[in-house]
């Protein structure tokens, strides 16, 4: 019978192999969250448009989707912790070069290095952590895992207008060089020794070539799409037919290798492919608002960016609180209940912003923000934890992959399909009522938000976790009564090869 210590423990282990990725994981987080509120300052001093500049988001964008899927390869070649150190130096050395930058093309390349450092360490970091939870705790995990990207949304546009408004925007790149440091350091003493495997994967070239190319071309054609407010642009329909097409072609490919690149039949399992949806659509519901608010504040109250960010701090808040509980009643009841309520939550608190207008107190807002915060981290919590429910140590990698390649795409199209949406009502309103889009739009991003809630319906119960976590205390039991058995008969062995042997002693006749 598996105890409810068993079930919610968290190991030390598994908690010291988190805080000491979250370190490095701090950089990516800091650095995308800084970088989105200085496109306009960088257009400025690299003297482009604000067109070009975009490209500083863009190319990071495509270089991360482009690395994420040689994860499952590099982990099962070289182990977790080199490819940890690896992607954190490759990120250092991007933001070194992004920091000394002489133009902007310089500036996109070196962004680049940092995508494909970034793209690494994401999916790595959630590897390494949920491989040594071993099934268990898996909502008390999932809170650390996700702690970075909840303190960057607060920190973030701080720090970042603190540079902007005091310093060169140079040394918003020489942030990331304190955590990727530390990080090194921390990786390099407290990180496990790799275990090599004696039969080491071969890259899936083929694989590699259909996926990379695929999220690439339908993140640049969502990229283009929300730029210019539509999906009937050249630049945006066709990097988006090339990119389905590669992908459908990758599918095929995946499903007739025994060893794929990333395993998609993973996505049968309901764990996984109920929390790849669930993410997918919440990037309509949680990513395509959060292009809303700021552009709220900014177009209709007149703040700045900066300003914007600020008041966007409660829903960081928000969210940082709601992780003390989320992650531990996941692990209770499951994840299907806690991620419903957070939607509701998430609807709920957007709703406010559909009727807002010039003279709404700024402090109701707050409170809304603050609220939605909250649902955000009792929706991100659960979802990232189903995603492990019940896989085995082999299967993690891949499924860090899927989700981070859904999360991806499904924030990619629900930044892209509000901004569609505004620019429409505003195109069909003749660009008068600046407010009244906004309402329209927020509505749109409370109806997906219901629709995922609607779906959450599919994510692990509570009868998931407790078999789940049942079958990883007997996983650990067999593991253990074997590595007894081996070290018995290693005992034995040394003990028998001990015994000393009498060569004169004549041999016993029997007779």
């Amino acid at each position: 019978m598996v105890t409810s210590t068993a079930k919610n423990k968290l190991d030390p282990q598994v908690l010291k192999t988190a805080l000491v990725l979250a370190i490095g994981a701090l950089a990516v987080v800091f650095d995308t969250t800084i970088v989105s509120v200085a496109l306009h300052p960088l257009a400025q001093d690299l003297h482009t448009t604000v067109a070009t500049i975009q490209w500083v988001t863009t190319g990071y964008l495509l270089a991360l989707g482009v690395a994420v899927p040689l994860s499952t390869w590099a982990l099962g070649r070289f182990g977790g912790k080199r490819v940890w150190m690896f992607a954190l130096a490759v990120f250092l050395l991007g933001s070194l070069g992004s920091s000394l930058a002489w133009n902007f093309g310089s500036l996109i390349g070196w962004r680049v290095v940092q995508g494909v450092g970034g793209g690494l360490m994401l999916p790595v970091m959630a590897t390494l952590v949920f491989q040594a939870a071993k099934g268990k705790a898996l909502g008390r995990t999932a809170a650390w895992v996700a702690l970075p990207a909840l303190l960057g949304p607060i920190l973030g546009p701080l720090v970042g207008g603190a540079i902007l408004t005091n310093l060169s925007w140079r040394f918003l790149f020489w942030v990331n060089i304190p955590f990727c440091t530390a990080g090194l350091i921390f990786a390099g003493i407290y990180l496990a020794k790799d275990v090599v495997p004696a039969v080491r994967p071969r890259l899936d070239v083929w694989g590699l070539a259909l996926l990379a190319p695929s999220i690439a071309a339908i993140v640049l054609a969502l990229s283009n799409a929300g730029s210019s407010a539509g999906f009937t642009q050249a630049d945006v329909i066709v990097p988006l037919v090339i990119g389905v097409v590669l992908l459908i072609a990758f599918v095929v490919y995946t499903l007739r290798r025994s060893d794929p690149l990333v395993d998609i039949r993973l996505l049968s399992l309901r764990s996984v492919g109920s929390s790849s949806s669930v993410l997918f659509l919440s990037g309509f519901a949680l990513y395509g608002a959060m292009l809303l608010l700021p552009l709220y504040y900014m177009e209709v109250r007149g703040t700045t960016a900066l300003t914007a960010g600020l008041i966007l701090v409660p829903q960081g808040i928000g969210t940082l609180l709601s992780r003390q509980i989320a992650g531990p009643l996941t692990d209770k009841i499951g994840a299907r209940s806690i991620a419903a309520v957070g939607f509701l939550i998430v609807a709920a608190a957007t709703v406010p912003f559909c009727f807002v207008t010039g003279s709404t107190s700024d402090w109701l807002l707050a409170l809304a923000l603050l609220v939605r915060g909250i649902g955000l981290g009792a929706v991100t919590m659960p979802v990232m934890t189903a995603a492990y429910v019940g896989l085995r140590h082999e299967q993690v990698a891949h499924s860090s992959v899927l989700t981070r390649i859904a999360q991806q795409l499904g924030g990619s199209f629900g930044t892209a399909v509000l901004a569609v949406i505004l620019e429409y009502v505003l195109t069909t309103d003749g660009g008068t009522d600046l407010v009244g889009a906004f309402h329209v739009s927020f509505w749109w991003a409370t109806g997906f938000a219901v629709v995922a809630m609607v779906l959450c319906v599919w994510l692990p119960g509570r009868k998931q976790v407790e078999a789940a976590a049942a079958v990883a205390e007997a996983a650990d039991a067999a593991a253990a009564e074997a590595a007894a058995a081996e070290a018995a008969a290693k005992a034995q062995a040394q003990a028998q090869a001990q015994v000393p042997i009498d060569e004169s002693s004549p041999t016993p006749v029997r007779g």
